[in-house]
Order: structure tokens, then sequence, then C-alpha cells
């Protein structure tokens, strides 16, 4: 939809079409030709997700939004009170709908846009825009390090660009199994995800166990190169290789599995005595 500037499927498709060009002006990403105003107007929206924050800000508590298998009445029900009838939306944004088709850019100003964007820390340049999400599972650590009397408390930090997040804390074990989902952001930009495995104290700081970090690339170039999972069956796509540069125990395999892009990794705590941890890494796209 290109003047509202987001990318819809081939089953949402014919219900956008039906509310009018005045509402949404439906492309072909392929057969279609796009003006550079077009283009445009879609990259100063930032993707669904940006326009989802908007659109779906206020969706009532206990609805439930259509999935992939929704039949084509519902469908047709969420996408006209969505676009057409704005009611999810803050009520003092909503936009009267005209026989002209404003892009989405011209409907609302770069700061309003801007505030729906992840802004960098002090002293960075431009905004951290996002690319898609991890789920990383933090399966399990084994022989993890000593640092209380005879045991330890270890919980899991993960951070990713400007992001942390942290598992629960597993009291007395040092052979831990969380089994516990984090979902972090990936910016453009992204580097490696860090792990550090702490061990939590009641009266002081919090002592150190290990740390260790996952590239990333391999996982995600392999899910980008295949596109869509679902398409596929089980299958290896890629696979993130040991060396003496990294922490992998052994080389980690990219697959999918399910209709889902997921990466098994395996790593042996650095600096410090002793310490294994076992994770499980899902890519999932923005539109997910």
């Amino acid at each position: 939809s290109s003047n509202i500037g987001v990318f819809i499927c081939l089953k949402c498709c014919d219900v956008h079409r039906s509310l009018g060009t005045h509402i949404s002006k439906v492309l072909s990403v392929t057969l279609d030709e796009w003006s550079n105003e077009q283009i445009d107007a879609m990259s100063e929206v930032g993707g669904n997700s940006t326009a989802n924050a908007i659109y779906e800000a206020y969706i009532p508590e206990g609805f439930s939004k259509p999935g992939p298998n929704a039949g084509i009445e519902e469908r047709k029900r969420f996408i006209r009170s969505k676009y057409e009838l704005q009611e999810f939306m803050k009520s003092s944004l909503r936009i009267s709908t005209g026989k002209s088709s404003p892009s989405f850019k011209s409907i609302f100003s770069s700061k309003f846009m801007d505030s729906f964007r992840i802004k960098p820390k002090d002293g960075e340049d431009g905004k951290v825009e996002f690319i898609g999400l991890l789920k990383v599972t933090v399966v399990k650590g084994t022989n993890l390090a000593i640092r209380d009397m005879m045991t330890s408390d270890p919980y899991v930090v993960l951070t990713l660009g400007q992001q942390t997040i942290q598992t629960a804390v597993i009291p007395s074990n040092l052979n831990p199994v969380w089994d516990e989902d984090l979902m972090l952001s990936v910016p453009n930009n992204y580097g490696p995800l860090k792990l550090e495995v702490y061990d939590h104290d009641m009266f002081s700081a919090d002592d150190i166990m290990g740390e260790a970090q996952i590239d990333i690339q391999p996982l995600i170039s392999a899910a980008m190169a295949y596109g869509d999972p679902e398409m596929f069956g089980n299958m290896q796509i890629g696979k993130w290789l040991k060396s003496d540069d990294n922490a992998l125990i052994e080389d980690s395999i990219i697959n999918i599995i399910d209709g889902k892009v997921k990466q098994d990794v395996q790593l042996k705590l650095q600096n410090v005595e002793c310490g294994e941890l076992h994770l499980e890494v899902e890519w999932l796209p923005l539109d997910q």
C-alpha cells in the first residue's frame, strides 16, 4: 500500500483494493512501476512495525488480530476498522479521507514519525532502524563457575546494540536449566550478540561468571537469502563455523524447522575457569 506505507500479503491486498485508492493504493512490488516519490514515501514510514505503532496503538483489550489463516470476512472487518474507520488510532490523529490519496509521509510530520523510532545514544548520529527480531532461548548452563562458598546463583544477560535483557536467577545451581525466551530487536547496523553470566548476590555487586559473543550475521544472511521459510521443508541453510576466534564448542548449524529459521548454539564461556552455555536463536522478520 504505497500511500499508507506498508507491505501487505496477497490475501489482504484484495481487501485493500476494495477500500478505494483514496484510502489504500495497492501496488505490486514486482509487476508495477514505482515513482521515486512513492519509494521515498515508503522509506519515510519505516516499515510495518512503525505504521502499526500508530494504526494499532489502541486495539481494545481482548481483541484478536486476524492471523494468517483468517477468513476473508474477518480480514475485511479488521482492515476496514484499521485503515478506513481508523478505530484503533488515537482519536486526535484520525485522518478524514477525501478523494485525494496523500502519502503517509505527508500525513504525519517527520518529528511525529521520529517518535515511533528508537533514538540513538547521546553523541551518535541518525536514527536506529530495525530489520527484524531475535528470539533467543537460553536453554541451560553446564559446569558453571563457583562464586559463592560451594555454588552460584546464575543468570544470563543478553546485549544487542542499545538493548539489554536478562533471564531469571536460578539459585544454588551450577547446571541451571532456564528454557527462557528473550526477544531483541535487530538494528540495521547490528553487531554481535553479547552474553554475560553473573552470580546474583544479595548484599554486594554481582560477580561475573563468564562471557561470550554470538555472530548473528550468518543467521540473518541465511534467512534473508531464503526468504519465506514456510515455503521450504526442514533443511540446513547455513553454518557458523567453530574457530580459534570464537567461543563455539562445535559448528553452529542454521536450519529451517517447521517453517522457522533457527540456530543451535553451544558456547564455552570466556575469561572464566569453566562453564558452557546452550542457546537456541530464531530469526523473526518484522512482519511476524
